[in-house]
């Protein structure tokens, strides 16, 4: 049974997919892994790009070990949905939720996967699982009842059940980057809170930390606060997968103690305290600086270097080599010609060098970027000059980001923290361990940052208020609604039934064995703002009366 709308919802659907899935029985073995995806909505077994793409990233870095691996491309409906398309960007009609035909094939998945998971016929086998879509609803849904044991990672996609309470509020706390989920991946939406269909809260089951991460293109309407269906359908030409499969490798070479572990080519910039207080370091600092030179050389990387002192003495950052010009034996030459001097008081001009290194460098796209930091001195905040941490840090994150590393002195830990937190980077006081990082910032590979950072302005977020509720029928309502958004998207329970731009709708065929949560969601521009819900009852009510939002719903 499928719901409608009667009056003022665009009706027409054009189907996408919807033809069963082949049966095709995969022969018992027990693999040493196991990689399983669940796909979107109406996708063919084993030929969605989505299933292709998430294969193929992840099959070109396991054939670098002996890993004995198998893919399986989850046997479930899947069932295909429908898009009225208004434009390239808008969609009009979503089927979804967790009832009906679509409920039917989502727990048909939730079991498929779970069974598969828990089975005792492969006690030695491990998994990776991943969902795009309905899938990722699949994925989300079957976690709770998964062997966390079994699973070495579970990475969702366009999930419309994501759930992060950091991005809840009029200024969220992911906008200025506090509170991250530990799962959150690569959610670039700052406002992204609950899905289109609700929250799975809590979102990453216990016994399930470090193994789930959640990707979610910028302006997924499935998953974030915009309202785009474009980003929805390119996970795959936008690198999703690609950057998924970068962690994911990673974690399976932990998991196996795999020492070949994937990286990608570094761009790595060192800047080098050569102020009068580092005579009894500099030669260290110099020796560590050759080695992560070599290293990264020897792994297809550049490297530039830099070193610095104070604006006070006067003495400005020293560019001895750069990306292009750059080679181990430059780099030695260089070193050997650095010499002490200068540095008055303690703070030197680490922001002001490090900024000017960052905007005059050609950085490569697609490198894993680095500026690694040798000192026994603060930084001067701001610098003399006028640069701020900040703006170090937002040109960071603009550039790529570039992950700052600070090698210095334990009493200096508390000064250089919020650098390298801000900057996805580290500061290392144990000189004993020096290799240490060398070795970690050499195993890193380049990946998309968590969420971008943005400033919220308020009035551009859509609200929307219901103004009337006229049930004329047990099975047949009228809401009226005020609202400054361009449209409304209508919910009812879980199932997306469309769109207007009309202040009055009328939704019947509702079923009184169920909830019958109606939720509309404004749209302006391309921002989609928080839902209102109501629950319309078995029960005939006048115009005019206003029913009051179902409590501990979760909708937005």
């Amino acid at each position: 049974m499928r719901r409608k709308v009667l009056i003022l919802i665009s009706a027409l659907a054009v189907t996408l997919g919807g033809a069963m899935p082949p049966t095709i029985a995969e022969a018992e073995s027990c693999p040493d892994l196991r990689i399983v995806f669940a796909r979107g909505s109406g996708g063919e077994r084993w030929v969605t790009k989505d299933y292709l793409e998430f294969k193929n990233t992840i099959e070109r870095k396991l054939a670098t070990t002996s890993l004995n691996y198998e893919f399986i491309d989850l046997d479930y409906e899947a069932i295909g949905i429908g898009f009225n398309q208004l434009n390239v960007t808008v969609g009009a009609y979503f089927g979804g939720g967790e009832k009906y035909d679509f409920g039917d094939s989502v727990n048909e998945g939730v079991n498929n996967l779970q069974a598969m998971v828990n089975s005792s016929s492969c006690e030695n086998t491990r998994y990776v699982i991943g969902g795009y879509s309905q899938g990722a609803i699949v994925v989300s849904k079957a976690l709770p009842g998964l062997n966390p044991d079994k699973v070495i990672y579970a990475a969702t996609f366009g999930d419309p059940k994501i759930y992060l309470p950091e991005g809840r509020g009029a200024i969220p706390a992911a906008c200025s980057g506090k509170n991250l989920s530990d799962y959150r991946a690569y959610v670039p939406d700052c406002r992204a809170y609950t899905g289109l269909l609700g929250g799975i809260e809590p979102y990453q089951p216990e016994g399930f930390k470090g193994k789930l991460g959640t990707w979610c293109n910028k302006m997924d309407v499935f998953c974030s606060s915009y309202f785009g269906i474009d980003d929805h359908l390119e996970y795959d030409s936008d690198g999703l997968f690609e950057d998924a499969s970068k962690v994911i490798f990673n974690k399976v070479a932990l998991h196996y103690g795999i020492n070949n572990r994937i990286t990608s080519p570094h761009d790595t910039v060192i800047m080098l305290d050569s102020t009068s207080s580092m005579g009894s370091m500099i030669e260290m600092y110099k020796k560590e600086a050759l080695r992560l030179s070599t290293l990264t050389f020897e792994s297809g990387g550049r490297v530039a270097l830099y070193d610095y002192r104070d604006l006070d003495d006067p003495y400005e950052p020293v560019e001895h080599c750069n990306f292009e010009t750059c080679t181990i034996e430059v780099i030695q030459q260089k070193l050997n010609s650095i010499t002490i001097d200068g540095g008055g008081d303690e703070p030197e001009s680490l922001l002001s060098a490090s900024f000017s290194a960052m905007k005059s460098l050609k950085w490569n796209f697609g490198s894993t970027k680095s500026v690694v930091v040798l000192t026994d001195a603060p930084f001067l905040l701001p610098d003399r000059d006028g640069v701020t941490l900040k703006e170090v840090v937002r040109l960071s994150k603009e550039i790529d980001p570039v992950n700052f590393y600070v090698i210095t002195e334990e009493r200096l830990e508390e000064d250089y923290r919020e650098l390298a937190e801000q900057t996805g980077g580290m500061v290392v006081t144990d000189f004993n361990k020096l290799d240490l990082l060398t070795d970690y910032i050499m195993e890193r590979y380049d990946s998309l940052p968590r969420v971008e950072e943005e400033e919220v302005i308020l009035e551009d977020i859509p609200t929307i208020e219901i103004t009337g509720v006229e049930k004329t029928s047990k099975t047949e309502v009228k809401i009226s609604f005020e609202s400054e958004c361009d449209k409304v998207i209508v919910v009812l329970d879980d199932e997306v039934l469309g769109l207007t731009n009309s202040r009055t709708i009328m939704i019947g065929e509702l079923d009184n064995n169920n909830e019958n949560l109606i939720t509309l969601i404004p749209v302006k521009g391309n921002l989609r703002g928080d839902g209102k819900s109501i629950q319309i009852k078995n029960t005939i009510y006048p115009a005019q009366t206003l029913i009051p939002k179902a409590p501990n719903t979760g909708k937005r």
